[in-house]
């Protein structure tokens, strides 16, 4: 058809929209103190224990803005919460580290960054596009995260990626406090 099936998001603000699988969800509504969007990362970040890692995997243009973003994030969450970190463009890490972090022991809290393509093409010959198969890489990556009882959020920037980064490391900076 072209497209992907829709899905009901945990939580929505600002044009981000976060979501999570039942297990996830329910686990940080648990511990989640407020509604927010730092809410939310707050709890799910609060799942780190000594010996775990932070992955942030960003199915979003790999370029050197977006990454400095991530690098920055990345960084406070291992200066303030003492743990291993890391920074992964999707999906092109998916034959590599992707397979720890399905495979490997359950030490891994996942943040899943995805975005809507400002410039997305058509597959030639096919009734989709690059950006839906992007798409269904991240989903379907997610889902094996989920199946493997990880611990995963997926952040959904929108159109505005720029704007989208910014907001979640705000909201990173406000949960590590």
């Amino acid at each position: 058809t072209g497209s992907l099936p829709l899905e009901t998001p945990i939580f929505e603000s600002d044009g981000i929209r976060l979501y999570a699988d039942a297990a996830n969800t329910a686990a940080l509504a648990s511990v989640r103190k407020d509604n927010t969007l730092a809410g939310f990362i707050r709890a799910h970040l609060g799942r780190l224990e000594p010996g775990d890692y932070l992955a942030l995997l960003a199915y979003i243009q790999m370029n050197a803005e977006h990454d400095a973003v991530l690098q920055k994030m990345r960084l406070a969450v291992r200066d303030r919460k003492k743990v291993a970190t890391c920074v992964g463009f999707g999906p092109r890490f998916l034959h590599s580290t992707g397979q720890a972090y399905k495979g490997g022991p359950n030490t891994g809290v996942f943040l899943q960054i995805t975005c809507d393509d400002a410039n997305d093409l058509p597959v030639p010959g096919q009734k989709y596009t690059f950006g839906v198969v992007k798409a269904a890489q991240a989903r379907g990556d997610f889902e094996v995260l989920a199946e493997r009882k990880r611990r995963a959020l997926r952040v959904h920037l929108g159109p505005d990626v720029k704007r989208g980064l910014q907001t979640l490391a705000e909201a990173v900076t406000q949960a590590i406090r």
